[in-house]
């Protein structure tokens, strides 16, 4: 055998050892899971830029009562990443989401039903709300220093004050209201006319009602 010969098949063993080296490291190679957009997933998981004052892990609310065992916000995925966009503009002009509630189980609005059944306050657990299906938030805004900015109302506020269609307010509070429901919307929210802290995400109005709970440690 030739020197020549030897080198050609030395080259040969060569190329046929790294392909192979190289296809084992293609199925070796982890496969990155896609979710749906409709999967629950929390929102702590995603951004460590929102601040939490869930309301109804709590007895600070208007039904006088904790209704949910540990305080989290769960959101389908699709309203986690419109959320996030949104928190984004908000934190260019020196501002966060403060987050009273997000989605909310099934099993909880029946909670909720027994206390206060009354319509005008509380979603009729035989339809279900927004907030049953994992596409609704109540929030409001902190500045720089964590301070809320004012809405005019607390949140779960139920006079006509808390409308976005009431105009008696200082032009402070309008500006206010004005610059949320602006950001909310260009990031696909739809507000709630009698609630100026509510926003539904339009593309989760569909989505299924759901009773998925979350652990507490």
């Amino acid at each position: 055998m030739t020197n020549c010969t030897k080198s050609l098949i030395f080259i040969l063993s060569m190329f046929f050892i790294t392909a192979s080296n190289a296809q084992n490291e293609v199925y070796s190679r982890p496969v990155k899971q896609e979710i749906a957009d409709t999967t629950f997933v929390n929102l702590k998981d995603f951004s460590s830029d929102f601040i939490y004052d869930m309301k109804y892990a709590t007895d600070d609310n208007f039904l006088k009562a904790k209704v949910y065992d540990c305080a989290e916000c769960f959101l389908r995925l699709k309203t986690v990443q419109a959320l996030v966009a949104a928190n984004k503009e908000f934190k260019k002009k020196g501002f966060k989401i403060k987050l009273y509630d997000c989605y909310r189980p099934l099993s909880i609005q029946k909670k909720m039903w027994e206390i206060v059944s009354n319509p005008e306050y509380v979603a009729d657990p035989k339809k279900g709300s927004i907030h049953n299906r994992g596409g609704a938030v109540d929030i409001s805004l902190v500045d720089v220093n964590g301070k809320e900015v004012d809405m005019g109302t607390p949140f779960d506020f139920f006079g006509i004050q808390a409308s976005h269609n009431y105009t008696k307010l200082s032009n402070e509070v309008k500006s206010n209201r004005k610059f949320l429901k602006k950001i909310m919307i260009k990031n696909g929210f739809n507000s709630f006319d009698s609630e100026w802290w509510h926003y539904n995400l339009k593309a989760g109005l569909k989505d299924k009602v759901a009773n998925q709970k979350w652990k507490c440690d």
